[in-house]
């Protein structure tokens, strides 16, 4: 089964929602780096949460409280299911 939420597609919605340029492979790769070391605020992690709520309607409660991209695509696949 495939993840709801892949690190390409968070790094589209980094660049998308909150202007922050980041190769997928890159951020895949520094996924343990907190958002800030990576350029991301918090309103700009809120932009994503928000994206991904309009999309699949509700995104697992403390997802905007996450500090590294890793953690976040963990708690969201972990708590939504695919095609949600």
């Amino acid at each position: 089964m495939e993840p709801l939420l892949t690190f390409a597609e968070l790094a589209s919605l980094m660049s998308s929602r909150a202007g922050v340029a980041i190769d997928a492979a890159e951020l895949e790769r520094r996924s343990d780096s907190a958002f800030t070391e990576l350029g991301l605020d918090s309103l700009g992690l809120l932009g994503i949460v928000g994206e991904l709520e309009n999309r699949h309607g509700s995104v697992p409660s403390g997802a905007e409280m996450c500090r590294t991209p890793g953690e976040f695509v963990e708690l969201v696949n972990q708590s939504m299911p695919a095609g949600a």
